[in-house]
């Protein structure tokens, strides 16, 4: 559970910049981003640190795996960044009132070289982290980092649904609150 919490400030981040508690205007808060990243290098080193320790790495290659991870990751983000615009578009396509059946086509054909895209990334980087981790150590970096990607997950789901509560509040109406009766 204390990893959730982690897990959680990186899909939060964002909106943590805009609650500066205590902010009187006197000092001028960190900008959104600048905290965003601030708690995304945190995670980051913590990500780290627990790799390294469940995983048993040694200096080297607990350099080598952040080197390869960076490197692979800024690969990867262009990539799942298109796949959220195709997505995008696909949905918008099919709740248009006639959706145009050779542009939802094109679509899916893009998504599905764009995941062939992202897994050639990762089919890459498995292979560079061959080099420098034993087998026993892959295994287990692979089941750390696919538990890390539910429990981001999850968090999102955690945060979409929070986010929807507030919008149509508990009972499930906009407004949220109890409906008013007229006065007898």
């Amino acid at each position: 559970m204390k990893r959730l919490g982690w897990i959680v400030l990186i899909v939060l981040a964002p909106a943590l910049g805009a609650q500066v508690p205590g902010d009187s205007g006197a000092a001028q808060p960190p900008t959104d981003a600048a905290q965003a990243e601030r708690l995304r290098s945190q995670i980051l080193q913590r990500w780290n640190d627990h790799v390294r320790s469940t995983l048993g790495l040694s200096d080297d290659q607990a350099t080598k795996l952040q080197a390869t991870e960076q490197r692979f990751e800024a690969q990867r983000q262009p990539v799942r960044a298109h796949q959220r615009e195709l997505n995008q578009a696909l949905r918008a396509e099919l709740a248009a009132g006639t959706p145009n059946q050779d542009r939802v086509r094109q679509l899916m054909n893009e998504q599905q070289e764009n995941q062939l895209t992202l897994q050639r990334v990762n089919r890459d980087e498995d292979r560079e982290i061959q080099a420098y981790l034993t087998p026993v150590q892959r295994a287990r970096y692979h089941e750390e980092r696919r538990r890390f990607q539910e429990r981001i997950h999850e968090a999102i789901l955690h945060r979409r649904e929070q986010r929807r509560q507030q919008v149509i509040g508990p009972r499930g109406r906009a407004g949220g609150g109890a409906r008013k009766r007229p006065p007898l």
